[in-house]
């Protein structure tokens, strides 16, 4: 799973994975203010079931006071999926008045492959936190049965900035959702498509919404990640009306090749945005030559790292950063 990793912060509050609780006779772990990190829950390995630890959690931790939840592995032996654990949180969602920020599934490879989780419908858990303002979901693919897929509707959220996806195959109908849902505050988009063979059946038209500019008009970061199609995606981004609204944009992770990267150097400009990632690439070394010198006479911070060579007259297939 590269470039997935559990973080060290998220919502700027330092993570703190809740420690299990005492068996042992010894001392009670004296634990910081609700408000002062983001809490991380996680059932991997040892100590009850998502339920137990849920309820371990509201007992010793204030509610009221968190504002950032990072929900890990939920499973202590066996995977599961995360539709019981989303009842659970929407339950007693109205026991967190100052959430802000939420994490469902921070699972790295070691605990589970992205493409393996077992997620669910999360419609309900975006509805029950209004005031929610990050959001990151990481899990999709076709490694689990159909009713364990991820799975959202289109909702109307009035306070979300940030909205990410981290997905080795990210299903078309969860773009389409998001293009259709209104987020007026929405500032911050990013998707991991993944690939086709682990569900990632996104195609460019699924997001016309989003790089039309009409749908977020707060947008000022756009992620286009992670994609077999990163080609198509950065043609249709050389025009579309989004960009100029944008400070930085990521095309990253994905299969891009010359043909994208000529298209978007022959585009519109580019010269307005702070950063262009490109990390993970295809392109050949003419071709990122004429990327630097334009992001260096801009100004526009590039990154142009983890080129791999591609021989088209080889027909050796190109891959993503993220699939399985």
């Amino acid at each position: 799973m590269t470039d997935i990793e559990h973080p060290d912060t998220f919502h700027g509050l330092p993570v703190l994975t809740l420690p299990l609780p005492g068996e042992d006779g010894s001392e009670p772990v004296t634990l910081p203010e609700a408000g002062s990190v983001a809490w991380r829950l996680d059932c991997a390995w040892e100590g009850p079931a998502f339920p137990g630890r849920w309820q371990h959690f509201l007992d010793t931790v204030d509610p009221a006071g968190v504002r950032a939840l990072l929900i890990g592995p939920w499973w202590p032996d066996d995977y599961t999926s995360f539709a019981p654990v989303a009842e659970l949180i929407v339950s007693d969602a109205a026991r967190f008045p100052a959430l802000r920020a939420l994490f469902l599934a921070d699972v790295v490879g070691e605990e589970c492959e992205v493409s393996w989780l077992e997620m669910s419908d999360i419609t309900a858990l975006v509805d029950a936190f209004p005031r929610l303002e990050e959001l990151v979901v990481r899990g999709g693919g076709d490694a689990v049965p159909e009713e364990e897929k991820l799975r959202l509707r289109p909702v109307r959220h009035p306070a979300l900035k940030s909205l990410r996806f981290e997905s080795g195959g990210l299903p078309g109908h969860v773009v389409r959702a998001i293009g259709a849902s209104e987020l007026p505050a929405l500032e911050r988009l990013e998707f991991w498509f993944g690939a086709s063979w682990y569900g990632g059946d996104a195609t460019v038209e699924d997001m016309r919404p989003v790089l039309s500019g009409g749908a977020f008009p707060r947008l000022r970061h756009l992620g286009l990640q992670n994609s077999e199609i990163q080609d198509e995606i950065a043609t249709a981004v050389a025009s579309a009306p989004v960009v100029a609204q944008l400070e930085s944009l990521s095309l990253s992770m994905g299969t891009l090749s010359d043909t994208g990267a000529l298209a978007l150097l022959g585009g519109q400009p580019l010269t307005h945005l702070t950063s262009l990632d490109l990390h993970h690439h295809y392109l050949t070394d003419p071709v990122m030559a004429r990327i630097r010198e334009m992001c260096v006479r801009e100004g526009v911070h590039v990154d142009l790292d983890e080129a791999d060579h591609w021989d088209p007259e080889d027909d050796e297939p190109r891959y993503v950063a993220v699939s399985e």
